[in-house]
């Protein structure tokens, strides 16, 4: 034993029951849920054993029962044995920030079966997870990540309240298990990734006919006025070739103001689309390398550019964001991006009214962290079904006497998606919108401790002893 630590040796051998559990869950007689659970409740039964934790990343079980949600995409299940006082009872509250961290051992674990003897025991640069573990009673730990090429799909790990070397075959039957949940999760999960790329494929060809249709129809209606009022100059013309005696020319000068007035606008409409569409593609077709980005500067940037229509319209806007966060994009894009959802956050505001951009850190399933850039207002809101739509190509709420195209926010949700990002909203009708746009942050983050917990997003696999 090596401190609190017990050594292991890769040439223990498991258990004949373990093995034919492995067998079936390899073999794929059982869901990876009811493997997980076959797994459970044959650990649980081992002696010295009072409660086995499972954690699942990027799979969800396909029958949630007894499952507890963690965050958005992480789940968690408990085997306990009868009459366990403190450990069978931490994991019962379904919240994600009340879940374990164990950084310290889950870094181990990573690697290896980690084999904790004694929690009291632990060095001092693991003094969070022994306050973790002290907190839920529990005086030692084994613990397992299942990893399949690195990719981590979840956690294996049993309990005990009272501390004491764990017996070989419980450690060896450990580590058997969870490389065949690794390998029977990782097969799943390539069959569902390859579903999902089709289906993708798939929306994307409706997506792309779709905004075909809809560019087809906002097209046609700027067309067709410059057409109609052209015509209308054309008949004006020849009515005053053919009678030059007879030429009301106030009224002519009248008419040519009226149709060229038309013209203008329409023309304006459609030059506007057309740069939305330039400026987009040229993002899009832009360096296909991310590098960190300086978030504040690229929202002083931004809010520079913006002085004067801001001014114009008397709304104030403000940033909030500390001068050091960096995401990982490109920076072209970041600044389309911030230009759409400020300028939007601008034009639709009432006069008096005021803009605060912000960001907060978040993390993902994965245990990344990530930065989530928030533009939002005090202005009309939006309801929820206007939430729905915002994203849809050409889709305004605005009054008509405001300039835009509807193409600013789903051209930037292209651009965020593109960069590994994700573009939503929240809003309040009366109370005003938050969008936000949520990047990968670049290295050298601060650690994913001080996350916020209202941006948190799923845990990493570590919200159980791993």
């Amino acid at each position: 034993m090596t401190g609190a630590l017990q050594d292991i040796d890769p040439a223990w051998s498991a258990s004949a029951e373990a093995t034919d559990v492995t067998v079936k869950v390899l073999a794929g007689e059982w869901s990876v849920t009811e493997s997980m659970d076959h797994i459970g409740h044959l650990l649980s039964s081992y002696p010295g054993v009072d409660a086995v934790t499972a954690t699942m990343v990027q799979l969800r079980p396909d029958d949630d029962r007894g499952w507890i949600k963690l965050g958005a995409r992480a789940w968690l299940r408990v085997w306990d044995r009868p009459g366990t006082s403190r450990i069978a009872a931490y994991p019962r509250h379904p919240a994600a920030d009340q879940a374990l961290s164990l950084p310290w051992l889950s870094q181990l674990a990573r690697r290896s079966v980690v084999a904790l003897a004694d929690t009291d025991q632990l060095p001092r640069e693991a003094a969070v997870d022994r306050a973790e573990l002290t907190a839920v009673g529990v005086a030692a730990l084994a613990s397992r990540s299942i990893l399949w090429n690195d990719e981590l799909f979840g956690a294996l790990a049993i309990a005990r309240e009272h501390p004491g070397p764990w017996p070989r075959t419980h450690l060896a039957d450990l580590r058997l298990l969870s490389s065949a949940l690794a390998s029977r999760m990782a097969a799943l999960r390539m069959q569902q990734s390859l579903s999902e790329a089709m289906e993708r494929a798939h929306k994307a060809v409706e997506t792309q006919h779709h905004f075909f249709a809809a560019m087809g129809h906002e097209l046609r209606t700027p067309i067709a006025a410059i057409l109609g009022s052209a015509d209308i100059l054309v008949s004006d013309a020849d009515d005053a070739a053919s009678a030059p005696d007879s030429i009301d020319v106030p009224g002519l000068a009248q008419g040519v103001r009226a149709d060229a007035k038309v013209i203008q606008r329409a023309g304006d409409h459609l030059l506007a689309i057309v740069e939305d569409l330039l400026r987009t593609g040229k993002a899009l077709g832009g360096p296909a390398e991310r590098e960190p980005v300086n978030v504040a500067d690229a929202v002083d940037d931004v809010i520079h550019w913006l002085r004067a229509p801001s001014q114009e319209n008397d709304v104030a806007v403000l940033s909030l964001v500390p001068p050091e966060w960096r995401v990982l994009s490109r920076p072209s894009a970041l600044r389309q991006i911030l230009t759409n959802l400020v300028g939007n956050a601008i034009a639709y505001h009432r006069p008096g009214g005021s803009v605060h951009v912000s960001a907060s850190r978040a993390i993902d399933e994965f245990g990344d962290p990530r930065i989530r850039i928030r533009v939002q207002d005090d202005g009309p809101g939006l309801t929820t079904k206007q939430q729905r739509e915002v994203f849809k190509p050409f889709v305004r709420f605005a009054d008509p006497v405001i300039k835009g195209t509807g193409l600013g926010l789903p051209l930037s949700r292209t651009l965020a998606e593109r960069d590994g990002g994700l573009m939503g909203v929240e809003s309040v009708p009366g109370e005003g919108s938050s969008f936000w746009v949520d990047l990968p942050a670049a290295p050298a983050q601060a650690p994913a401790a001080e996350a916020d917990p209202d941006d948190r997003l799923a845990g990493s696999g570590q919200h159980s002893p791993a």
